[in-house]
C-alpha cells in the first residue's frame, strides 16, 4: 500500500497500489499522513519524495467502495484527504512529488501541494471534483498557476499533459535532479517555509466542507464516474 525508505536525510513515499492506479483509499490516506507528520517532526529529515510504483501516480479518489457508503463516510474520506493536503502544503522541509501516467484528482492535488514538482514524460493532470460539487485544493492550484487558468481548468475539466503543466507552472522540473541537503540550518530552512507560506487552512477545509456537504454527494460521483465510463 505504501513503501516508506529514509537515507542520508531523504524520506521516500512510494505509493504502492499499481493495481488500483495508486487511487486514495482511506486507508492509504491515513498511511500517508502519518509518514508526512512523521518526516515533519523528524530535525534529520531535510527532504520527502512522493512517487508511486507502476503506470500512474495517483489516479485520485478511489471509488471502490462508493456503492456501500453513505454521503457522510465521504465527507470524512474528502475531509482527511484536505488534511493530508494541508500537511504537505505547510511541511517545514523540502517536499517532492515525481509524477508519471495519470496524476488525476486528489492526486494531482498532492503533486500540486509539494514544493518540487516533477512531470515525466507521459503524465497527465486532471482536476475534475467540480464537475461533481466538490472544492479541493482549488486555492492551492490558483497560487502554482494563476487564479483565471486554476478557474478555467477545474470548471472546464481541461487535462494538461506534461508539457502544458511545466509551461503553466505546475510542475516546476521534467526531470528529477539530486535532493541534497539545504545550505542553511535546518531550523532556518523551516522558519523561511513558515515565512513564505500564509496559513489558510481553515479557509480550504471550510471550502471543502461546504461543497462536499450538499446532499447527493455520492450520487453526483457515481454520475460522474458513469461519465467517465460512457466516453471511455
Amino acid at each position: 500500500m505504501l513503501q516508506h525508505h529514509h537515507a542520508d536525510g531523504v524520506t521516500t513515499l512510494t505509493l504502492a497500489r499499481p493495481d488500483r492506479g495508486n487511487a486514495l483509499a482511506a486507508d492509504l490516506v491515513e498511511a500517508l499522513l502519518a509518514r508526512v507528520l512523521e518526516a515533519g517532526a523528524d530535525a534529520a529529515v531535510h527532504t520527502l519524495v512522493l512517487r508511486a510504483e507502476g503506470r500512474h501516480f495517483c489516479t485520485g479518489l478511489d471509488l471502490s467502495t462508493l456503492a456501500s457508503e453513505s454521503d457522510g463516510d465521504l465527507l470524512h474520506r474528502l475531509v482527511r484527504i484536505e488534511t493530508l493536503l494541508a500537511a504537505l502544503w505547510h511541511a517545514p522541509l523540502r517536499t517532492v512529488a515525481v509524477a508519471q501516467g495519470r496524476t488525476w484528482g486528489a492526486g494531482a492535488d498532492l503533486f500540486a501541494a509539494c514544493e518540487q514538482r516533477v512531470a515525466l514524460a507521459g503524465s497527465s493532470f486532471r482536476f475534475p471534483g467540480a464537475q461533481f460539487g466538490i472544492v479541493l485544493g482549488t486555492r492551492r492550484l490558483a497560487e502554482r498557476i494563476g487564479t483565471d487558468r486554476a478557474r478555467a481548468l477545474v470548471t472546464e475539466g481541461g487535462e494538461l499533459d506534461a508539457v502544458a503543466a511545466l509551461a503553466c507552472g505546475l510542475a516546476n522540473a521534467a526531470t528529477e535532479g539530486a535532493n541534497v541537503a539545504p545550505r542553511v540550518s535546518a531550523a532556518t530552512a523551516r522558519a523561511v517555509r513558515a515565512a513564505t507560506r500564509e496559513d489558510r487552512r481553515d479557509h480550504d477545509l471550510a471550502a471543502l466542507v461546504r461543497s462536499a456537504a450538499e446532499p447527493g454527494l455520492r450520487a453526483r460521483i457515481a454520475a460522474y464516474r458513469e461519465r467517465l465510463r460512457a466516453a471511455a
